[in-house]
């Protein structure tokens, strides 16, 4: 047994079969890699994705780590229904941050999510958990943390149990969050919308998926809505200047007026299928994040990563071993 974080006794048991919905991710994949990483005590895992090219990126899996694949569209409700059934858990990754002409948010987030709650029911699901987004609130102006509010409230309307992540920005080796960050500590000049002013709390890859891993364990039938992040708040100069500063740079700033960048915005999103950044998207970046983590961190048994340690996996490459 866990003990939660209002005191109660939190009774866990490990996942049979679980379904990762969005699993050919980087942190789908970190995820089956983890699970595999169990060796005889590891769960199996059913994939699902949408399409072959999806599938390809899971096959290319060390032995050992490659799932039961299902390549289903998250609109066909016989579909999921099927790779639903005979899962113990699921696990629910699908999410997009910018929407572009072929993907909305509607389709990637409410739709997908109503599809796999009825699903879920059918199949006789034990729990769903669900990675939404710091900031998720169905009444939100900001239309991307408006859609993942309205995909958390189909989920846990539902009959059955839903453990809902709600975390900022992701930093591990492959995510796009990191190569952003990468990209910035190595150019010559790096632009900063507000000069960097948006409080970030960014949290390492690898917390995330213990949290997950943690929260497919509960076996307390009831909902919940955990908001985690990293240790630190920090304004988004500052982490990159510290990134910087593990490669001895000291990067130079080009402070980028919000007006400016929202109008490059709404130009890039009329006149491109797939802009760079659209208004939704800017708002989510430039959000300030500053949560207390413990809470979370207390119902799952988690110890967060230091900062520190994240920035030198994600910008030198080291594994860092804490003492």
């Amino acid at each position: 047994m866990a003990r939660s974080a209002e005191g109660r006794d939190l009774v866990t048991k490990q996942p049979g079969r679980i379904l990762v919905s969005g699993a050919n991710g980087h942190l789908g994949i970190r995820l089956i890699r983890a699970l595999a990483a169990r060796g005889p005590a590891a769960p199996e895992v059913r994939a699902l994705v949408r399409s072959e090219r999806a599938a390809s990126a899971l096959r290319d899996l060390p032995e050992g780590c490659c799932p039961e694949i299902r390549i289903v569209d998250y609109s066909d409700p016989e579909g999921v229904l099927a790779a639903a059934s005979g899962c113990d858990r699921i696990v629910h990754l699908i999410g997009i941050l910018k929407e572009t002409r072929r993907a909305r948010y509607r389709d990637a987030h409410e739709t997908a999510s109503s599809t796999l709650a009825r699903a879920s029911e059918t199949a006789g699901v034990r729990r769903i958990v669900y990675l939404s987004i710091l900031g998720a609130d169905p009444e939100a102006e900001n239309a991307c943390l408006a859609s993942k509010g309205r995909a958390e409230r189909i989920l846990l309307g539902c009959q059955v149990p839903v453990t809902v992540l709600r975390v900022p920005m992701v930093l591990g080796e492959g995510e796009i969050a990191a190569f952003a960050l990468r990209s910035k500590i190595r150019a010559p000049l790096a632009p900063l919308v507000r000069g960097g002013a948006a409080l970030e709390q960014p949290i390492d890859a690898e917390d995330v998926c213990r949290a997950i891993e943690r929260a497919l364990t509960d076996e307390s039938g009831e909902d919940a809505v955990l908001e985690l992040a990293g240790p630190e708040s920090l304004p988004h100069r500052e982490l990159v200047s510290r990134a910087a500063k593990l490669i001895g740079r000291r990067p130079r700033f080009l402070p980028i007026p919000l007006a400016a960048a929202s109008l490059f915005a709404r130009l890039a999103e009329r006149f491109s299928d797939d802009p760079p950044l659209t208004t939704a998207m800017l708002g989510v970046l430039e959000r300030d994040d500053c949560i207390d983590p413990s809470p979370a961190c207390a119902r799952l048994g988690l110890t967060l990563t230091p900062l520190d340690e994240t920035l030198k996996r994600c910008c030198l490459g080291q594994e860092v071993t804490t003492s």
